[in-house]
């Protein structure tokens, strides 16, 4: 008799704990290398004031987040823009805010890992990571851009790669690098 009431017990602790364990799994699905924090306008201005952006560039931001700087990109220049970013809450809010500001026809925005994304076709790399995650991304920028390629990095810098532009506004630092020619670092 007294099973029962411990079968019981145990079949609503399974029942309660089933959830939380359902909610971390879709957590874990999402792993996130930054957290989502938007770029200010103004610093969205200098990042592409510096990479002279033109309808004939094709610009990924990588991290796209709300979809800001791709889509503010577009509808400047007439550029073509994809921002990539593995958080689907932020893709679903980049598409609106693309579909709100009219660029649908310019811009996608792609659920991916940056560091799986093909870059390839890009003349223009926007990106507001973390230093740890600038320097992992480094080698995949330098192997998969084309010489020329302008990246631009809000607040965080790529090691001992000195870029060609800096630039303060308030708080935040604006970074501006080229691709060089055979993807190759100048040795120190």
């Amino acid at each position: 008799m007294q099973k029962r009431p411990f079968l019981r017990l145990l079949a609503l602790a399974s029942a309660l704990a089933l959830p939380a364990f359902h909610l971390h799994a879709q957590d874990a699905e999402v792993r996130k290398d930054v957290p989502f924090v938007p770029t200010p306008e103004d610093v969205v201005a200098a990042m592409l004031k510096h990479a002279k952006v033109t309808s004939k560039d094709v610009i990924y931001d990588l991290g796209s987040g709300d979809g800001r700087i791709v889509i503010s990109a577009v509808k400047q220049s007439g550029a073509k823009g994809v921002g990539v970013d593995i958080d689907p809450q932020r893709i679903k809010e980049a598409n609106e805010n693309a579909k709100a500001a009219g660029v649908t026809d310019r811009v996608k925005f792609i659920q991916q890992s940056f560091f799986d994304a093909d870059i390839g076709d890009a003349t223009v790399v926007t990106l507001y990571l973390l230093p740890d995650i600038n320097m992992k991304l480094r080698p995949k920028l330098l192997k998969e851009l084309k010489p020329g390629t302008r990246i631009v990095s809000h607040n965080y810098h790529m090691g001992d790669w000195k870029p060609q532009a800096r630039e303060t506004i308030g708080h935040h630092t604006v970074y501006f690098w080229v691709v060089p020619e055979g993807g190759k670092l100048a040795a120190r």
